[in-house]
């Protein structure tokens, strides 16, 4: 028969055990799947100016069988946004594209913008999860490229989105016009700042500026002050995806501190401050399905005047 101290040490690593089985079962089978709705007021409008709704989607990592995430992204249309901005990684699988089509077609008419992460040109590949957490990816050696072509179609000429890629622009949306700027993944040292500064300059008079890009980079963030940018918007951490209960993330996947690789916060650099929305994103890669005290999400921010003097 074991010893007191025997029972009492098989006791805790069974209790560790069941504990670790249930918040696997919880992660993967359940959370992942709760989709929610993140909802901020940021006051960066001109006095007056009516407010408007800015619907944030990030991370969808889409594959085609996921119906349940699909269904629900179409239905956050009937949150009537004015403004769609989509922070990247939209492709999961070789054939994302059909599935997006079925979350993304209930938005057509909507203004948006958009920016590409590394999923947006190669499909993932198995990897140890666990890498996640021993600090930023790598670049795959080889990958499998995907039709980003057919993506970048889908967005411009059939929603009539607006490529931000390494690239500046207006548009209008809730009766004011805005100017835009972004980037292509800083992750993999796609971002092309250098050009930003010229085709800011170039754009018209504008009421509100937008910089986007999808991963947060410190030095991406800051340009984007630099440059004038009155609110900012980015995905790529998933918020952690695997989240401690009262402390947070635990991982970035990129160098922006972790108190701010979830929701909305501040960017301050050389003594300008501006609006920081990191989504958590939708998804995650279809080989670590996954989320922990993460919920999978997107952002509706209703932006106000600065002064919350509102349009009559």
């Amino acid at each position: 028969m074991p010893s007191a101290p025997t029972r009492t040490a098989l006791t805790v690593l069974g209790t560790v055990g069941a504990v670790g089985v249930g918040a696997a079962v919880w992660g993967i089978g359940i959370e992942r799947y709760l989709f929610t709705v993140r909802f901020h007021d940021v006051p960066v409008l001109p006095d007056g100016a009516a407010p408007i709704r800015v619907l944030h989607l990030s991370d969808a990592h889409m594959a085609p069988w996921q119906h349940r995430k699909q269904q629900w992204i179409a239905a956050l249309a009937e949150l009537q946004p004015d403004l769609i901005i989509n922070t990247g990684d939209n492709m999961g699988h070789a054939e994302g594209l059909r599935g997006l089509r079925s979350a993304f077609d209930a938005l057509r008419g909507i203004p948006g913008v958009f920016v590409h992460g590394s999923n947006d040109h190669a499909s993932p590949s198995p990897r140890n999860p666990f890498k996640y957490f021993l600090g930023p990816s790598k670049a795959e050696p080889t990958w499998e490229p995907l039709d980003t072509e057919a993506l970048d179609q889908y967005f411009t000429d059939e929603l009539g989105w607006l490529d931000l890629n390494n690239h500046a622009g207006e548009l209008d949306a809730g009766g004011l016009r805005l100017g835009a700027f972004g980037v292509s993944d800083a992750h993999r040292h796609w971002d092309r700042l250098d050009v930003l500064p010229e085709l800011v300059a170039g754009l018209g008079a504008h009421d509100l500026a937008i910089g986007v890009t999808h991963a947060p980079y410190r030095r991406v963030l800051d340009d984007f002050v630099d440059l004038g940018a009155d609110a900012i918007f980015a995905g790529h951490t998933h918020g952690g995806q695997v989240r401690v209960p009262g402390f947070g993330a635990l991982v970035a996947n990129c160098d922006i501190p972790l108190k701010q690789a979830r929701g909305l916060s501040e960017w301050t650099h050389l003594g300008r401050t501006a609006p920081l929305n990191v989504s958590a994103g939708l998804g995650h890669s279809i080989y670590a399905p996954v989320r922990f005290a993460c919920r999978p999400e997107a952002s509706l921010l209703t932006l106000i005047p600065r002064r919350g003097q509102q349009h009559p």
